[in-house]
């Protein structure tokens, strides 16, 4: 079977969206077509941001193809879905664009595995993936009943439901490729400060999920049960990387928990890489061994300032806030930039965090102005406000988060629109 799997022109006009703009590898895609490959099935992969191309070729180019089933993700890259843009314009457009020229067409991401009985009216598509989207697509490929399919939604009479969201084995994932001109036009190193790229950037993925829960973190419906990728197949996609001429990485786990035999490896593999962690699960010696495998940017949630307010989001953190300070200091003697996260939360002293803040600028550790909160429809957070999330849970999250908050994110220079004015795309 031929199947055309899409990443569309992403615009983040007006929108909260809080990841960054740049194009990354679409590595739930890249994935599928590994699967989908080993399955005898014929793909097409396309990524419009990394291939500069409008939503109108994109839809073309799958046409051209003339695949059974085309898949579009409604989130830019998986190391995005947990801050997904709310609105579904974008997968709209493109979908709008294809027609009735793509096949069977599916939806993957973040949106359909919350609500997806909102994704299939907003998208007009035939099918939405719930949860990890590979292994259930590569059914979907040999598919003719879609009820037999698990984790999926489709129009029947009413909105049918198969059962809940998946989760992709993942342990066992081969070695992902990417086109020789992908990596090269792959200029951004994502979350690197330290010093300006010098050579390809790229994003890899050695674990998925996270063994915590905490309130604000949106991973209930996808990317929630902690897995660690077998090392074979991780260090032979990363030496792949490395002969493309990629020359840092970004693992885009959820959380990066000290791997040992993993960062014995990259020792000597000549690559700078990111992550994102807690810098409360790092003892000092793996610290140091951190930075001899080659970080050079470390993203670390601290969230909050007061044992009560880690407590109010459940970070089960167990050290003190000096004792963090003191980590994320002794981290960037071996790591040049370290960010300790902050977040608004209630009861927090302004006084205190403008204390904390300068005193790790200091010692050269960044920590930002605390962001307010979006209750996203997967986090514990929006459930505790709301219960489960129905049709409406994207727009009652967008209303209360634009009635919360006068100032957003740091990358938002201007105020997010209401969702409906984002997404009238989806009206028609």
């Amino acid at each position: 079977m031929r199947i055309a799997l899409v990443n569309p022109a992403w615009d983040f006009s007006g929108s909260i969206y809080f990841g960054c703009r740049a194009p990354h590898l679409p590595l739930e895609l890249g994935a599928s077509r590994v699967l989908l490959e080993r399955a005898g099935h014929e793909v097409l992969l396309l990524d419009a941001p990394l291939q500069g191309m409008s939503q109108e070729q994109t839809a073309d180019a799958v046409a051209d193809f003339a695949p059974a089933m085309t898949v579009v993700t409604t989130a830019p890259t998986y190391l995005f879905w947990r801050c997904a843009p709310p609105e579904l314009r974008i997968p709209r457009e493109f979908l709008d664009a294809l027609g009735r020229r793509g096949g069977r067409t599916v939806a993957v991401g973040p949106h359909g595995s919350a609500t997806p009985g909102a994704t299939l009216r907003k998208l007009g598509c035939d099918v939405v993936v719930r949860g990890e989207c590979e292994e259930v697509i590569v059914t979907l490929a040999g598919a003719g009943d879609l009820a037999r399919v698990p984790s999926v939604a489709f129009l029947d009479g009413g909105i049918r439901v198969t059962g809940e969201p998946a989760a992709t084995r993942f342990t066992d994932l081969p070695a992902l490729r990417w086109p020789d001109e992908w990596v090269a036009r792959h200029a951004h190193h994502h979350h690197r400060f330290d010093a300006p790229p010098l050579g390809p950037g790229a994003e890899v993925e050695a674990s998925r999920g996270c063994p915590y829960h905490c309130s604000f973190c949106a991973k209930i419906d996808f990317r929630d049960r902690y897995r660690r990728r077998d090392l074979a197949p991780l260090l032979e996609e990363i030496d792949g990387l490395r002969a493309q001429g990629a020359t840092y990485l970004y693992f885009i786990d959820e959380i990066f928990l000290p791997n040992r035999a993993l960062l014995e490896a990259m020792v000597g593999r000549g690559l700078s890489f990111g992550i994102q962690t807690r810098i409360d699960l790092w003892k000092p010696e793996m610290l140091e061994l951190l930075g001899r495998a080659g970080c050079v940017s470390i993203e670390a949630g601290v969230e909050s300032l007061t044992p009560e307010g880690r407590a109010a989001l459940d970070k089960d953190c167990r050290i003190g806030t000096d004792e963090l300070a003191q980590r994320l200091l002794h981290a960037q003697r071996f790591v040049p930039f370290v960010q300790a996260n902050l977040i608004r939360v209630e009861g927090d002293d302004a006084a205190m965090v403008s204390a904390w803040r300068q005193q790790l600028q200091a010692g050269g550790v960044w920590a930002n102005d605390p962001v307010p909160l979006y209750p996203y429809p997967s986090s514990p957070d929006y459930r505790r406000l709301w219960g489960e999330p129905d049709d409406q849970a994207w727009e009652r999250a967008h209303a209360h988060y634009l009635a919360q908050f006068d100032a957003f994110s740091d990358i938002q220079e201007e105020r997010p629109l209401p969702l409906s004015e984002l997404e009238t795309a989806c009206l028609g």
